[in-house]
């Protein structure tokens, strides 16, 4: 009995118990104390970067502005204009030597002879850039002339349209005539065969 008694004296005491609101807001306050410079630092941190995207923005607004009004494009559909394709080019050729061969025509902007990417050879055609559209006119002459023992092929360079790609023909796969192939010995140039065959 004498434990019943002191389980209620002891309720009784818990709810005599009172902690105090000084306690909590003194807690509070000094929680506050230290999180308002780090909180404070956070929000100028935010504004800054607001303000910053803001910026970026607008600039990103005046550029594409810009370039819609200038027309995309028109350096290089210029460049081309100035460029003529050299086809038939020996693989010994350098730029200097093409640039000495065309010399006659006008000024030279730029010589490019295109190499392979993986060997690093260089294909046989090159592009020259001139300063002038009446210099391609002038070169366009020198089709057929001799470098290194071979004659050259010379044509206004052309540009390419996007969205403008050549066909793979009629297809792949195709037996003799466009006709499909009979039976099972036909493997045609396509990804799979119709039959497996682990061999």
């Amino acid at each position: 009995m004498s434990d019943s008694n002191n389980v209620g004296e002891h309720d009784d005491h818990m709810d005599k118990v009172d902690y105090g609101d000084e306690y909590d807001e003194a807690e509070k306050g000094a929680a506050e104390s230290v999180v308002d410079p780090e909180l404070e630092e956070l929000q100028k941190r935010m504004l800054e970067m607001e303000k910053e995207a803001q910026r970026l923005r607008e600039v990103e607004e005046n550029l594409s502005k810009g370039s819609a009004e200038e027309g995309q494009g028109t350096d290089a559909d210029d460049a081309d204009a100035r460029s003529i394709y050299v086809g038939c080019v020996d693989y010994a050729t350098t730029p200097e030597e093409l640039q000495e061969h065309f010399k006659g025509s006008g000024s030279i902007n730029r010589v490019t002879i295109l190499c392979d990417k993986f060997t690093g050879h260089p294909k046989g055609y090159a592009y020259v850039e001139f300063a002038t559209i009446d210099a391609v006119t002038k070169a366009q002459l020198l089709d057929g002339s001799m470098l290194h023992g071979r004659a050259l092929k010379v044509n206004p360079k052309r540009t390419n349209l996007p969205g403008m790609n050549r066909g793979r023909g009629r297809g792949r796969g195709r037996g003799h005539y466009g006709y499909a192939p009979r039976g099972r010995g036909f493997r045609g140039r396509g990804r799979g065969s119709a039959y497996y065959s682990p061999y």
